[in-house]
């Protein structure tokens, strides 16, 4: 198949699925440094490259499981990424001072399970998108 033949949703799906390969590798890194002290810690280290997973099989295959795979596994990155970011800003109030600006610097990086959930959103506007 020539890439011009592929439509939009479909290239988004891609996207969204390298996306997470990404988001994987930062996130594995993030969380081993912090030697996964919470267990909580190892759900985006595995969800995000089993999203990749299916999301390039959806790509490759189309067959209509995969579309309802895909599409839960979405919904589960967009909530898992918004109950990171209440465990991470959680976890800056944790630290010496509390909220003070410095342990947003030096803290978990607040907005990394943002992105995680909008790469989830991106996803989902491929799946409403058709």
């Amino acid at each position: 198949m020539v890439w011009t033949d592929w439509t939009l949703d479909r290239t988004l799906v891609l996207f969204t699925a390298v996306a997470y390969l990404l988001v994987a590798l930062q996130v594995t890194l993030s969380h081993y440094r912090q030697n996964f002290h919470q267990k909580v810690m190892l759900a985006p280290v595995i969800s995000a490259p089993l999203y990749f997973v299916v999301g390039i099989a959806l790509v490759l295959l189309n067959r209509s499981w995969l579309f309802t795979l895909f599409h839960i596994c979405m919904w589960l990155g967009v909530v898992s990424g918004l109950y990171g970011f209440y465990l991470h800003v959680k976890g800056v109030g944790k630290r010496v001072g509390n909220y003070a600006p410095r342990n947003f610097l030096t803290g978990p990086p607040v907005v990394m399970p943002l992105l995680y959930s909008a790469v989830g959103v991106l996803g989902l506007i491929a799946i409403y998108g058709r």
